[in-house]
């Protein structure tokens, strides 16, 4: 955000024009639901990570208008004194229920429900989307890459080709979220406890007379701490021998060499060759340099010796797929008695028919394997009984069907705010990681494939199947009015 600027005003104008339209008409009040999902999962994998909520949550305690946004949108024009009267004491009054941030998500279940008054349901509309896409954008990439890494540490080094200072930022977060070891990031350090890590750069090498000094006074500094880079010049000729002869002289058999240019499988071998016969089998070997999961995979493939990656511009960005894609759809308005009643999208692409109705979701874990095999969406007013045998089929081909036993069922939507007041306790950015590890290692390897993963199944209820195939007839029945 740009300094100083309220976050209130990060929206879409259709949302300011709509909104007054709601006023003027008496539908302020009308209570709506407001599901945010998404509706595939980028480059192509099994399951994304939910990420952003604890921003979400920063945003809707402070959502409020200025005098100084009420006067811009007075001298825009198009808005009655009223309805500007309204936004001077705007304030969230409704619920919110999210997906805790660091869980695999799948495409077309609701990762946030909004129940609110329709004005501010739907003002709230941008912000939500921007930053539940962003993060769990960027959280999604990073798990890719780690998983691809085989447990070796993946530092998240991309701020200065991030899109923006909160792209750099919030996307460090993100990144740490999906299971990177750290950030070159510092403030990301100081304000969410990202670690920042780093040590140096050509520059500082370019700095001294020869390399060998150039090491040997970074080293004094950082006797316990020294990775040198050592592909100023000649990673084998100079870099590499320089390195060798500090760290001997000095005793330190613990730090670290980094390469960032040329044939990184061809040189980390030869680097590692170099470093066992003097000794050091104990200093690692960093990899930086345009890196992404295929191209790790890759890597390792080939016997690469790497012990870390410092993965950039092609993580920060999400290079290979930098749209999330989510969307926030109208599912329900209450009556006057207080139930929701389903409001469905048509479209001619099938992939746009949105799913109706305020619902609740479950994910359905196998109790002997422990690995989860489906999620479980309900009407929210019906009730299951998950100790029993539950049926489920395929929503897009209902011939296909699947009697489970022995499985448990976890609600996956908390409630973050009720009545206006957050009642859920953002968890440490730490643990928000290790949660994350722990759900994505109780997925099947088959839905963690890169390539062509297993479908994971995103069933619906018998109830909400037979509703959503009701408001389609429906709506296709209608004819113009006259």
């Amino acid at each position: 955000m740009p300094v100083n600027q309220n976050p209130a005003m990060l929206c879409d104008f259709y949302e300011m024009t709509m909104s007054r339209g709601y006023f003027e008409h008496g539908l302020k009040d009308k209570i709506a639901y407001f599901d945010l999902f998404f509706r595939n999962v980028p480059d192509g994998g099994g399951f994304a990570i939910a990420a952003g909520l604890a921003q979400l949550i920063e945003y809707v305690e402070n959502l409020h208008f200025s005098k100084e946004d009420i006067d811009f949108l007075r001298a825009k024009g198009g808005f009655s004194e009223e309805f500007l009267e309204y936004l001077s004491t705007f304030r969230f009054t409704g619920d919110i229920w999210a997906v805790p941030e660091g869980t695999p998500i799948f495409p077309g279940e609701p990762v946030v429900t909004v129940r609110a008054p329709v004005l501010q349901a739907q003002l709230m509309e941008t912000f939500l989307l921007l930053t539940i896409n962003h993060q769990s954008l960027i959280a999604t990439k990073a798990n890719r890459i780690v998983r691809a890494a085989e447990g070796r540490p993946v530092m998240e080094f991309g701020s200065r080709r991030a899109q923006g200072a909160d792209g750099a930022v919030l996307g460090a977060r993100a990144a740490y979220i999906g299971g990177c070891a750290g950030t070159a990031c510092v403030l990301s350090d100081q304000v969410f406890g990202v670690p920042s890590l780093g040590t140096m750069a050509h520059s500082w090498v370019q700095m001294f007379d020869t390399e060998y000094e150039a090491f040997r006074r970074y080293c004094e500094i950082y006797p316990n701490n020294a990775t040198l880079l050592i592909d100023t010049y000649n990673v084998l000729k100079s870099g590499l021998p320089n390195a060798i002869r500090v760290f001997r002289e000095m005793g330190i058999t613990h730090g670290g060499v980094r390469i960032d240019s040329g044939d990184v499988t061809y040189l980390s071998k030869k680097i590692r060759k170099a470093l066992d016969a003097a000794g050091l089998t104990e200093t690692k070997i960093v990899v930086s340099n345009s890196l992404d999961e295929w191209i790790i995979r890759d890597l390792l493939a080939q016997g690469a010796e790497i012990n870390s990656f410092g993965v950039g511009e092609r993580l920060i960005t999400a290079k290979s797929a930098p749209v999330f894609g989510g969307v926030y759809k109208l599912v329900a308005v209450e009556d006057e008695n207080g139930t929701p009643r389903a409001k469905i999208k048509v479209s001619e692409n099938v992939e746009k028919i949105t799913t109706p109705d305020f619902k609740r979701v479950f994910r359905l874990y196998d109790r002997e394997t422990g690995k989860n095999f489906a999620d479980y969406l309900t009407i929210a007013s019906e009730e299951t009984d998950f100790t029993k045998p539950l049926e489920l089929f395929d929503p897009n081909a209902t011939w296909k069907r699947q009697t489970v036993e022995n499985y448990e069922a976890r609600e996956l939507l908390v409630p973050i705010f009720e009545g206006g007041k957050c009642v859920y306790t953002s968890p440490d950015i730490r643990e928000i990681r290790a949660y994350c590890q722990a759900e994505v290692d109780r997925l099947w390897d088959e839905v963690k494939r890169f390539e062509n993963p297993h479908n994971y199944y995103v069933d619906l209820s018998s109830a909400l199947w037979q509703e959503k195939q009701d408001l389609l007839l429906q709506y296709s029945a209608k004819r113009p009015e006259a």
